[in-house]
C-alpha cells in the first residue's frame, strides 16, 4: 500500500543534457520504472531536456530526445538530477545560459516544494544557488573538495553511498544512484517493492544507514 503522502501519481522528471552519465540517468529511472509496473500508476517518469532537440550522452555514444522541455514538462513533483564528467561539470556551473535557464527552472521549482534528487556529480550543478545550503550533501569522490568550496555552508558528508534530507537527496558516484532509488521506492511504497525490483535486477545493493 502506498504511503499516504504519495496517494496520487508522482511526477518524477530526470533532467537530461549534453554528456550526461548513462548510468546516472538509466539507473534510477530504470528503478522507477520498475516500482511503477510492479505498483502501476504510482509513477510518471519522463526526461526533460533544456529544449526538445536530442542531447549526446558521455562520449556521444547515444542521442537521447527529451519527453519534454523545460517550458512543456508536467509540474515535477521530483526532479532528478544525473552528473556528467567532472570537467563537463564545472563547465556548466560557470555557463551563464545553463545556470539562467536549466539551474533557474530546477531551483523555481524546489522553492515550491519540489524534490530534487541528484545522482553523482550532479549535485555540484546546485551550487550557488541555495539548495545545498544548511544540508548535508554528498557526490562523487572526486569532486567532494570541490563540493565542499563551492558550498561553504553545506556539509559534505563523505564515504556514504547516499544521504536524505527529505526534499534533497544526494549520493556518491554512479552506481550509488540506483540504492537511493531503491531507498526511496521504500519509502514512497513499502520494502516489499524494493526485494521486488532487487530480485528483478539481479542486485547486490548497498544496505547502509543513510545519514539524515
Amino acid at each position: 500500500m502506498k504511503h499516504e503522502q504519495y496517494s496520487k501519481t508522482m511526477n518524477v522528471a530526470f533532467l537530461v543534457y549534453d554528456q550526461v552519465e548513462v548510468l546516472d540517468l538509466n539507473g534510477p529511472l530504470d528503478v522507477f520504472v520498475k516500482a511503477n509496473v510492479i505498483q502501476p500508476d504510482s509513477y510518471n517518469c519522463f526526461t526533460v531536456g533544456k529544449t526538445k532537440e536530442p542531447i549526446y550522452t558521455e562520449a556521444n555514444t547515444m542521442a537521447v530526445i527529451p519527453t519534454y522541455d523545460l517550458q512543456t514538462c508536467p509540474k515535477p513533483d521530483m526532479i532528478v538530477i544525473p552528473g556528467a564528467n567532472p570537467d563537463h561539470i564545472m563547465k556548466y556551473i560557470q555557463d551563464k545560459d545553463f545556470q539562467e535557464t536549466v539551474v533557474k527552472w530546477i531551483k523555481n521549482h524546489y522553492d515550491t516544494g519540489t524534490v530534487v534528487f541528484t545522482i553523482c556529480t550532479g549535485s555540484m550543478l546546485l551550487s550557488g544557488t541555495g539548495i545545498l545550503a544548511g544540508h548535508n550533501i554528498t557526490t562523487h569522490n572526486m569532486l567532494l573538495d570541490a563540493l565542499e568550496q563551492y558550498n561553504p555552508t553545506a556539509t559534505v558528508l563523505r564515504n556514504v553511498r547516499y544521504v536524505d534530507q527529505e526534499r534533497l537527496i544526494t549520493t556518491a558516484g554512479i552506481t550509488a544512484g540506483i540504492d537511493a532509488a531503491l531507498y526511496l521506492i521504500g519509502k514512497h511504497l513499502g520494502q516489499e517493492t524494493v526485494d521486488t525490483i532487487v530480485k528483478i535486477f539481479e542486485y547486490q545493493n548497498s544496505k547502509t544507514d543513510v545519514p539524515q
